[in-house]
């Protein structure tokens, strides 16, 4: 294990957080808030440990896979400690568990909250609130791959290790190029949201939240009642951006190289936009009569199947309050979620789609034990490693999902709120049924339901192995 390299990106990681939050700072400054030397403090930590861990550049640079789950999963701990101090030291969240779940809930891009209201807390407070789902969105691993340079295949072992999905592929040969396109694409379609915001009326602080929550696909409000006091139109901005950044942002670079029947061909893709389609128009007409017309009731449907499916967790109404086809129809997207590549959480379309071809390759075997059956998604053959690991990725997914909903139970909170609850954050999606409904919080729950759900929003957001490695006594190690 080369420690030494693990803890060099960790103090990048904490150096880039550092920077970070001067934008908060600024916010402070701007809006002359008391709470804008919270986020001082926090960056001088940040840096001073940050420039401590990189202050010499290690001998050996190069790592492997074991290093780069290690690198990501303590990674995505030391940030998000380090981001709860700006919450901690404004005094906006007292207790260092409640902090620790708005933080993490943050940079997963769950959008869960412990906070009963947040119109009452300073602009900067709320900025990094918002700014975290942005941080986390795409990642700030990839963000520091397109920045700093590793030996040989070590930028690949950490992108595979933080990237959603069951696979990750280079958009071009070399890693650090397709981080920069990564993040350069990110940046375009967060910049377009805000301006598009804009132009429909929303003021600028507004504009700006909204979009880093969307673009992260996270769901932080700045208003108690999330999105539900903004117009139509940008309610409808909002939905359309939301399942923008659902996609695999592989399709948007094929895009750019003009491969239109390339893009539009990936299976992945297309099945995404169907089944949103498709639960559109069913809650739709299953809601049409609580709102008088059934062009409202498309709108609110679009925007609540946008928001869960792509893990956003906005709301424009308390979804809680619907009849039980459509919550049943929600509860399904919230396990479904975006595309692989994405910055949306859940299960992964693509899971999905090779999981049910698994099924039928199965099945057909039983008919004709002799057949040589491959299964393919946009006409390639899925290697046999990937569908063993997403085997083994639902059966880990199951176990923890069931452990989590015994540890709520303790609580003494009912079922549908406990599953629920283990199902928006360990999805990254925010808000559950009952209890912890678009209108409701996640405050309720004791500091070990908080810390259980935790661990499900980093697990969640980490596809799970990066961080069960960490409990592994082998990997901690010297071969």
């Amino acid at each position: 294990m080369n420690y030494r390299i693990i803890f060099y990106i960790i103090g990048w990681v904490l150096n880039i957080e550092a920077a970070f939050m001067l934008l908060p700072f600024f916010t402070g400054i701007v809006y002359q808030e008391p709470a804008l030397w919270s986020f001082m403090i926090s960056g001088i930590i940040c840096l001073a440990i940050g420039v401590s861990l990189t202050f010499r550049k290690p001998r050996r640079q190069y790592f492997y896979v074991k290093e780069g789950y290690v690198t990501v999963a303590l990674s995505w701990v030391f940030l998000s400690i380090m981001g709860s101090l700006p919450f901690l030291l404004s005094g906006s969240i007292a207790h260092p568990i409640d902090a620790l779940f708005e933080t993490v809930s943050g940079f997963t891009t769950t959008g869960a909250s412990i906070l009963p209201a947040v119109e009452d807390l300073p602009k900067c407070i709320l900025l990094w609130r918002s700014f975290t789902h942005w941080i986390g969105g795409m990642g700030v691993l990839v963000f520091l791959l397109s920045l700093l340079k590793l030996a040989g295949g070590s930028h690949m072992n950490l992108m595979k290790a933080e990237s959603p999905g069951p696979s990750v592929s280079k958009l071009l040969p070399k890693v650090h190029s397709t981080a920069k396109i990564l993040y350069g694409i990110y940046i375009v379609m967060t910049i377009a949201e805000f301006i598009v915001l804009l132009v429909s009326g929303m003021p600028v602080f507004d504009a700006l939240t909204t979009s880093f929550g969307t673009a992260g696909t996270g769901g932080f409000g700045i208003k108690n009642d999330s999105i539900a006091s903004y117009s139509p139109l940008i309610q409808i901005e909002v939905t359309i951006f939301m399942i923008l950044f659902g996609v695999n942002f592989n399709f948007y670079f094929l895009l750019l190289l003009r491969k239109w029947k390339q893009a539009f061909s990936n299976e992945e893709v297309c099945c995404y936009f169907a089944v949103i389609g498709a639960a559109i128009l069913l809650i739709s007409w299953d809601i049409r009569g609580l709102y008088g017309t059934f062009p409202i009731a498309l709108r609110e449907s679009a925007f609540q199947v946008g928001s869960i499916i792509t893990t956003t967790g906005f709301a424009t109404c308390d979804f809680n309050q619907w009849p039980e086809i459509s919550r049943t129809i929600l509860v399904m997207l919230m396990f479904v979620g975006a595309c692989a590549g994405s910055t949306g959480g859940g299960i992964k379309v693509s899971r999905f789609i090779i999981l049910i071809k698994s099924t039928g390759k199965e099945l057909s075997s039983y008919l004709h034990p002799r057949q040589v059956k491959s299964i393919r998604m946009d006409g390639k053959s899925i290697d046999h490693e990937v569908v063993r690991n997403i085997n083994v990725f639902m059966i880990v997914y199951l176990l923890i999902f069931a452990v989590s909903l015994l540890v709520l139970a303790c609580d003494g909170t009912d079922l549908i709120t406990n599953f629920t609850a283990v199902a928006a954050t360990f999805n990254n999606i925010g808000p559950g049924l009952e209890l912890v409904g678009p209108s409701a919080n996640f405050g309720l729950f004791s500091n070990p339901a908080k810390l259980m759900l935790i661990f499900d929003m980093l697990a969640g957001r980490l596809e799970i192995f990066p961080l069960l490695l960490l409990f592994v006594p082998d990997i901690w190690r010297k071969f």
